[in-house]
């Protein structure tokens, strides 16, 4: 039998003052403090309880509706109409894993409102566990933190109707089963499906966990630790934010009355960009690099060429970068002699045609390079999470590696170290950084956190000229106020992956990265070479963006999956280029967008519902 919620302590009650309301209710009001919302109420019916903030000057005031005489959920509106509601039925609203099987929060047994908080206790499906909620409401938003007592749950989460809030958006680049997101990014998310169970900081996605939807709500989880993030999966009409972690489960939810409010929310917790990484120049003309040409298949007359024939047909750009394998060994930080048997005179005839030279850089040591020994000796390595006493080694796409530990000061003045002279023996003016600086394998260093790599990735980079092509860092304030240029994750080659970069560009962008550039006009992904159709409309497409980032050219290609040859006509050639002079055209107005945003934080490639809120077709418009 469920014990009736408790009505406060007489001495609580004295310090609260009764305030008029409907038969058959109860209502307190709590003393406004600075940092609450000014006289906040909690009134209780038969059936629920009810916090209420009223509207200000800024913010449309909203209420909290809590059932007494049911599970544990949360009806969250705005002016009488629901907002945001969590999920009920068998999934439940606040919902943890133990011994491998999922339950969730039942009946309201206890609650007060004491000191600005309404605290909520709860039976739960599993015998013996309780549910204790805690919401601190402000004027705009409500902190939700919850725990689980009785059990020892290894994952805690909050599940919601997505119905409830009209259409969400946020994220960042989303894995989906249609491919995303390299071939799909859904805008917005619920017209698809995510399923997304490795969102964490290590990511190598450009993610972060916020949410926002057409009703002018928003959800930020605040966490150092992996997710497993499913919206709509299977169609079901649910969102589920899952923390893997026994760690109090800690939620923002903003209450705006506009999603860029619920924007400008956000960025006023994570920051905004403090400066632009990027130069006017890199703006205003594409960077060039060899990877969706050549992919691996490169060496220095290669290069060479690539460079003069893009001189030779018009086809500016401000930097040509050298992209994998030109290294001995991964970690070598060496030209291999035989591809680049004159890496100093590659540079200069570079120079010569009008181009910067670039490089591109990893933090990966593989097994097999002459310095993985040294670092393992010197222990500039991460550890293994499961074993400290050996090095975390990691799989990717070129062998087996370990990954320099930027928390130990040597690591990173060595590597560092090793970079200034390359760059400086053979003319280099700025790097392309890829990879992760963390794995979910490895191990922080003593007194660092996973996030913390991102943030010590995001101040090593910040040493070097990124080029335009910027770098992945994300889930870190820093990486917020950086300013750099964000790359998105490579993509195809295919129609697909031309809308998918479009939707990708907003949704980067409105999770707090406004410098947002597609990775490689035409896509690349070990795919056959686009159609010219396809590389035509990239392109322009491309140039209406903030950075224009080209790999593919309309002349001397290789299809990557028969070695053959590619010719494209001249109208390609034509039209590339025409593309790269309006882009050159727009360079002032999108410079002066960068200025904006450096003010105020806002994205220069922001969805239409942000300026027109009321056009309810704009919600669901994906490519404008």
């Amino acid at each position: 039998m469920r014990a009736h919620p408790r009505r406060l302590g007489a001495s609580l009650a004295a310090a609260l003052t009764l305030t008029l309301a409907w038969p058959g209710t109860e209502s307190f009001v709590q003393p406004a403090r600075a940092d609450s919302a000014p006289q906040t109420t909690v009134t209780e019916a038969a059936d629920a309880l009810t916090l209420s903030v009223p509207a200000t000057p800024t913010s449309p005031g909203y209420t909290v509706e809590v059932p007494t005489d049911g599970a544990l959920a949360l009806t969250t509106e705005r002016a009488g109409t629901p907002v945001l509601t969590t999920a009920g039925g068998d999934t439940g609203a606040l919902r943890f894993r133990s011994g491998g099987a999922w339950q969730h929060a039942t009946d309201v047994t206890d609650w007060s409102w004491k000191d600005g908080v309404l605290t909520l206790t709860a039976d739960s499906t599993l015998d013996g566990a309780t549910v204790e909620a805690r919401v601190t409401p402000a004027a705009d938003r409500y902190q939700l933190d919850w725990n689980v007592a009785g059990t020892e749950p290894d994952r805690l989460g909050l599940a919601y109707d997505l119905a409830s809030a009209g259409h969400w958006y946020g994220h960042g680049e989303a894995e989906t089963p249609q491919g995303g997101p390299g071939t799909d990014q859904p805008w917005p998310l619920d017209s698809g499906e995510v399923e997304h169970p490795s969102f964490g900081p290590a990511s190598y996605h450009m993610i972060d966990p916020f949410w926002y939807t057409a009703s002018s709500a928003g959800l930020r989880v605040d966490t150092d630790h992996v997710m497993d993030v499913a919206i709509n999966e299977g169609k079901d009409g649910l969102g589920r934010f899952d923390v893997e972690s026994a760690d109090p489960y800690k939620a923002t939810v903003f209450v705006e009355s506009t999603p860029l409010e619920v924007y400008r929310d956000y960025v006023g917790i994570v920051g905004k960009p403090k400066k632009s990484d990027a130069t006017y120049e890199q703006y205003a003309k594409p960077v060039w690099n060899s990877w969706a040409q050549f992919y691996t298949n490169i060496d220095q007359q290669k290069l060479l060429d690539y460079a003069t024939d893009l001189k030779d047909n018009g086809l500016d750009g401000h930097a040509l970068q050298l992209d994998d394998k030109w290294e001995s060994n991964y970690g070598n930080l060496t030209f291999d002699s035989k591809a680049y048997p004159d890496p100093k005179g590659m540079s200069k005839k570079i120079h010569d045609l009008g181009f910067d030279f670039g490089l591109w850089t990893t933090l990966w040591i593989n097994l097999d390079s002459d310095n993985y020994k040294f670092a393992v000796d010197k222990g500039y390595l991460l550890k293994d999470a499961a074993d400290t006493a050996k090095p975390c080694t990691v799989t990717w796409w070129n062998g087996t590696a370990g990954i320099i530990d930027l928390a130990n000061p040597d690591a990173k003045a060595w590597y560092v170290g090793r970079i200034k002279t390359l760059m400086s023996d053979y003319d280099i003016d700025g790097l392309k950084f890829d990879t992760r600086f963390f794995d979910d394998k490895c191990a922080p260093r003593d007194g660092y956190k996973p996030t913390d790599y991102q943030r010590l990735g995001t101040e090593l980079a910040d040493e070097f000229d990124l080029q335009g092509v910027g770098i992945r860092v994300h889930w870190d304030s820093t990486a917020h106020q950086a300013g750099f240029v964000t790359r998105q994750v490579d993509k195809g080659t295919g129609w697909d992956s031309v809308r998918a970069s479009v939707s990708q560009n907003l949704a980067i962008s409105t999770i707090g990265y406004p410098f947002v550039t597609t990775d490689m006009i035409g896509g690349s992904g070990g795919q056959p070479a686009p159609e010219k159709d396809v590389l035509i409309r990239s392109a322009q497409v491309a140039s209406l963006m903030p950075l224009m980032y080209s790999s593919t050219s309309p002349v001397d290609t290789n299809d990557v999956t028969t070695g053959q040859k590619v010719v494209y006509d001249q109208e390609t050639i034509d039209l590339y280029r025409a593309a790269i002079k309006r882009h050159e055209r727009l360079a002032p107005y999108i410079w002066d967008q960068v200025q904006q945003t450096l003010k105020t934080g806002d994205p220069i490639v922001r969805p239409l519902f942000f300026d027109f809120p009321k056009d309810k077709a704009g919600y669901t418009v994906s490519d404008e």
